[in-house]
């Protein structure tokens, strides 16, 4: 064989030794911060992504960050809905939850995919522990009342989704101390027992804004946000986003997720990331700081 023919080198010891000691600086900043991540899309149903995704969360708090994960579950609660003949419906990016939508969302986000998260989390090697809005008070929501994008006066009534009142940290502080890491599902509890469906965006954006958090991590389906042209943006303003979103590029599902962003920047969360959530270990580069990818969303 003729050496020349292959260019491959295998990892040595040394190379090993040269990554980790090429990591120190940015590990000694980053001792203790708190890391929001809003994991859904593609990184929720690829096998090999979930076992990624597991594998970043422990490792991140190994190396003595706090991570919370905010789940989302919206393919699986359309495939639930199917099943049972009814019919999701969407109202500018938002699920219209009906008494009937509200069980299954409950039956999925609580039950299926948040359990499928922490036994992958602890399979890795990490102590998740599974959460609700309703435990310990975390989520205190109400009725949201969408304005109509083209006409903001107009209200529409989209059933049991919630507007977030309050957020009491309390039980995520206590479950953090003890070396868990939350996993949190987006449902709300509200005036009457009432469960609300919240956009897991929304809900990850208002985490990261009550625990001033230092990261935010919001995984998509496409590698950030994008132009007209199929381009990825990198960076992003207020001023650009609000021009996107007026001419259209950023619609439907993108919208909440760009407003719980933006609305995370301004109020004091360090970092705001939208990035790739299919491409294995993307977080890790990111919230290590090693690589920047996708698009960050800045209030300047």
């Amino acid at each position: 064989m003729n050496p020349s023919a292959s260019t491959s080198h295998p990892i040595t010891s040394a190379d090993r030794a040269a990554v980790l000691a090429s990591l120190l600086p940015s590990l000694r900043q980053q001792q203790g911060q708190t890391l929001v991540i809003k994991y859904g899309g593609n990184a929720m149903t690829d096998p090999t992504l979930q076992q990624a995704f597991a594998q970043d969360v422990v490792l991140l708090q190994l190396l003595g960050l706090r991570p919370v994960v905010v789940h989302g579950g919206g393919p699986q609660i359309e495939s639930l809905l199917q099943r049972l003949g009814k019919q999701g419906r969407f109202v500018q990016g938002m699920r219209v939850t009906d008494a009937e939508t509200m069980q299954v969302v409950e039956w999925v986000l609580a039950g299926q995919v948040q359990q499928e998260i922490v036994g992958l989390i602890n399979q890795a090697g990490g102590r998740a522990l599974g959460l609700t809005g309703r435990d310990g008070g975390l989520i205190r929501a109400q009725a949201l009342r969408l304005p109509d994008a083209s006409d903001p006066s107009v209200l529409h009534d989209i059933g049991q989704v919630g507007d977030i009142v309050a957020i009491d940290p309390a039980l995520l502080h206590t479950v953090q101390a003890q070396g868990y890491i939350p996993v949190v599902s987006p449902i709300g509890c509200g005036a009457g027992n009432q469960s609300f469906n919240i956009n897991a965006d929304v809900v990850a954006a208002r985490l990261a804004t009550t625990l001033q958090a230092d990261k935010l991590l919001m995984l998509t389906n496409i590698p950030g946000v994008l132009d007209r042209q199929g381009q990825l943006l990198a960076r992003l303003s207020m001023a650009q986003i609000e021009a996107l979103v007026l001419d259209g590029t950023i619609s439907g599902g993108m919208i909440p997720k760009i407003a719980g962003a933006l609305e995370a920047a301004k109020s004091g969360v360090k970092a705001v990331h939208i990035i790739d959530g299919r491409v294995p270990h993307a977080m890790l580069l990111e919230a290590l700081g090693q690589q920047a990818c996708g698009t960050t969303i800045c209030v300047d």
